[in-house]
């Protein structure tokens, strides 16, 4: 018997892979932990615009830029979607500078779980999660603290 919480796997054609790419980057805008999202789509990205099947528009001033200095994102577009990804050194001398990000301008609405989302572009990427790093080792938690009574020593 088929189990009703379970999501069953999309194929991963560009339609789907453009908004599992954007339900990914939603996520990690407010992630505690967003390294691996942006990690997740950069090699997406990077894949679908290796198989031709996304193209870099051209570079854009990043919205926020790290140290107050000024940087340059690429515009990648990808189905009925347009993204931003850390540019390569080539891509300054092969992609001309559009300026400051048009702000007008909004992806559709998207609504897929991010579960299914992280599923299909690890299959897509090939990139597993490492959850090594969630727990911190028993040496390293927190002990409580300890209260003697005045004039006793904490040795």
């Amino acid at each position: 018997m088929n189990n009703s919480n379970e999501i069953p796997p999309l194929k991963p054609t560009i339609s789907n892979l453009t908004k599992a790419i954007f339900i990914v980057n939603r996520h990690a805008k407010t992630a505690t932990n967003p390294k691996f999202l942006y990690l997740l789509k950069r090699k997406a990205l990077q894949k679908l615009v290796a198989e031709k099947k996304a193209e870099k528009i051209g570079l854009h001033f990043s919205r926020n830029p790290r140290n107050s200095i000024q940087q340059s994102d690429v515009l990648v577009s990808a189905g009925d979607y347009f993204f931003h990804m850390p540019p390569t050194k080539d891509d300054f001398s092969k992609l001309p500078h559009l300026g400051d990000l048009n702000q007008t301008y909004r992806n559709p609405k998207t609504h897929m779980p991010l579960s299914q989302a992280k599923m299909l572009l690890q299959t897509y990427v090939g990139v597993k999660e490492d959850h090594t790093d969630k727990a911190p080792p028993s040496s390293q938690r927190r002990k409580k603290p300890i209260f003697k009574k005045l004039g006793q020593s904490y040795f």
